[in-house]
């Protein structure tokens, strides 16, 4: 069971979405802005986030640069879902981190497919890993220098 957050301003696909999750055996909730979605995380950091493109104030793309700059939640999943379906909006959501992208509407079967596929790929690693020891290399231990007579 994962905990899934949905972020998305249009309620009816955000409650028609976090129910398809929670049948599929997940934790579900959803927020309908940006700043909701930002305080929620930082609050109970979720598993995966879903995470609607154009919302009222501030961007689900925004967002999610945001999310990418921060030290607590660099790493967490998120799959852009929106009713956006170009190839350009696509590729701009995963240029800005995103792992995954659904367009609205969204078949039930493969909205469960695809969060699963994301939390298949974290497999066991931790759920979060600090950034310092995430991008700072480790310390080698050497040996001490052994003299030859």
């Amino acid at each position: 069971m994962a905990r899934i957050l949905i972020a998305d301003d249009d309620e009816l696909i955000a409650e028609l979405a976090s129910e398809v999750l929670i049948d599929a055996g997940h934790a579900c909730g959803w927020v309908t802005c940006a700043e909701a979605a930002w305080e929620c995380a930082r609050r109970k950091r979720p598993d995966v986030l879903l995470l609607d493109q154009a919302m009222p104030g501030e961007s689900g793309l925004t967002l999610l640069r945001r999310l990418r700059c921060s030290p607590e939640l660099y790493d967490l999943p998120v799959i852009m879902f929106t009713a956006m379906r170009g190839a350009d909006d696509e590729a701009q959501a995963i240029y800005a981190g995103a792992q995954d992208f659904i367009s609205k509407p969204f078949e039930p079967a493969w909205l469960v497919t695809r969060v699963a596929r994301i939390l298949n790929r974290r497999g066991d690693r931790p759920r979060h890993v600090d950034l310092a020891n995430a991008v700072l290399p480790q310390p080698t231990v050497r040996a001490p220098l052994r003299r030859f007579i």
